[in-house]
């Protein structure tokens, strides 16, 4: 039976917990290809002070550590958040065709901000822009959202 975005998101979604339960961005992510998960990605750049730890790049290292980096390239990223200026960049790098998102980042999004990586054609080496789809489960990433800006607001 084939997969709906609510549910890869809501896959998405249960990997964000973690990354909230953690102390980081509730961020979870999941590459896909004909409807098989194939790497997973939780954010974890707070908890392991490695800033390039983020959900996406991490799913794109499981996928390539599985040895699937040929896949990438006929693959549907799906993740809680926009994807930020340097996951759109390695989501161009290796020309993931589709990107499914819950919630904009309107500051730093690589498809919604000014650094707009994701709808640039100014790089030839990156093919065509990805298809975007985005404000799949809203509201659910943005209550995940909220929940870890109280926690923060907290600690300081």
């Amino acid at each position: 039976m084939k997969n709906s975005e609510d549910d890869y998101l809501n896959e998405c979604l249960e990997l964000a917990r973690i990354a909230l339960r953690n102390g980081d961005p509730p961020v979870g992510c999941v590459i896909v290809v004909e409807d098989e998960i194939i790497g997973r990605g939780i954010e974890s750049g707070k908890s392991t002070k490695d800033v390039t730890n983020h959900a996406e790049i991490l799913a794109i290292r499981d996928v390539i550590a599985r040895g699937n980096d040929q896949l990438l390239g006929k693959s549907a990223l799906y993740t809680t958040h926009e994807p930020c200026i340097m996951c759109s960049y390695a989501i161009r790098h290796y020309k993931i065709p589709i990107v499914v998102y819950g919630t904009s980042v309107n500051h730093i999004g690589g498809y919604t901000s000014k650094y707009n990586i994701l709808r640039t054609d100014d790089i030839i080496n990156w093919g065509p822009r990805p298809t975007i789809v985005r404000g799949i489960l809203e509201d659910e990433c943005l209550e995940l959202s909220r929940q870890y800006n109280t926690l923060t607001e907290k600690r300081w």
